[in-house]
């Protein structure tokens, strides 16, 4: 498949927009309004000129889902810093904690070429949203030296329309969060107000850009949508309402990530309901219930994907024990 044509078409479209929403930060739920082009700080906590980005790793990862990884690996980049506070991050190194190394764009466009000469089935941007302006800008650096792979766009969720309408075009598969449903919640774990409203807006507007997951003949992501769900304890990340929800907006033959993996670290060992991984039972009742209500594409997990995919941002390969 033509990526390269069909992201070089849009690609100068897309920076345009992205430095408009720079001018008074819209890019997340958070709507900062912050001039990030004068080096303003918002709530992501970002600082670094537009032509540069810190970058935590970049490297073939294996422990996305099936369709993204195959026997390749997805080319994964991961961005420091983040517009969420998750307490329960396993990402906390790299999202809280500061690990990563300033580079410019085109030092990042030789990232995504040499996960391409690794063979890496995709580009995957993770937690992008609050960087976007640098991303496409190296990105289209890339692309005019000959990247043709789709671009995976893996998301907490929390990103605005005017975000994605940058997007459109550029993304060919998109990877978002859906955490929870309830204010209550979204703020007491993640610091997110309105998240819900946020996210599900965000998950239609995805939906309508790249429609439903399409994979090839060897079950490879072409395109698509894949909606991610990570299981807290005690139904603390409103796993049925999710489901409901879903449901009721037509997702029901979407792809939806049932995930098992939730592990009490950064800061969740303080947090009651949450400061214990959950139970099979727990996760067996959730998978139940969305069969029950005839979701036709629901990927699942082992339980001991709780400890395998720890990472730790100080070795050069973080998923690699």
């Amino acid at each position: 498949m033509l990526y390269n044509k069909k992201h070089l078409q849009t690609i100068d479209r897309a920076i345009e927009k992205a430095k408009l929403l720079y001018d008074n930060c819209i890019c997340c739920g958070h709507i900062c309004n912050v001039n990030r082009n004068n080096n303003k700080i918002g709530r992501c906590k970002i600082f670094e000129d537009t032509n540069h980005i810190k970058t935590a790793s970049h490297t073939l990862h294996f422990g996305e889902e099936p369709m993204l990884v195959g026997d390749n690996g997805s080319g994964t980049v991961f961005f420091s810093s983040c517009n969420l506070s998750c307490v329960f991050c396993q990402n906390h190194q790299i999202s809280s904690d500061g690990i990563g190394e300033i580079i410019d764009i085109e030092t990042l466009a030789e990232y995504f070429l040499d996960l391409e000469k690794q063979n890496a089935l995709n580009i995957n941007l993770v937690s992008a949203t609050h960087v976007i302006y640098p991303v496409l800008k190296g990105l289209k650096i890339a692309l005019e030296k000959g990247l043709n792979l789709p671009i995976v766009y893996n998301t907490n969720g929390y990103d605005t329309k005017e975000l994605l309408d940058c997007l459109d075009g550029i993304i060919d598969i998109y990877l978002p969060d859906l955490k929870y449903v309830f204010d209550d919640k979204a703020f007491k774990y993640s610091r997110a107000e309105n998240y819900f409203n946020v996210a599900i807006n965000t998950i239609e507007i995805m939906k309508k850009q790249v429609g439903d997951l399409v994979v090839n003949d060897k079950g490879i992501a072409q395109s698509g949508i894949i909606i991610r769900h990570l299981i807290l304890p005690n139904n603390e990340s409103d796993s049925y309402d999710v489901l409901i929800e879903l449901k009721e907006r037509g997702f029901l033959k979407s792809t939806i990530s049932l995930m098992s993996q939730y592990n009490p670290k950064f800061k969740a060992l303080t947090f009651d309901n949450i400061n214990r991984k959950i139970t099979k039972k727990e996760y067996d009742d959730i998978v139940n219930y969305a069969l029950d209500l005839g979701f036709e594409n629901l990927l699942v997990q082992e339980m001991e994907s709780s400890e395998t995919y720890l990472p730790d941002f100080t070795r050069e390969k973080p998923f690699q024990r």
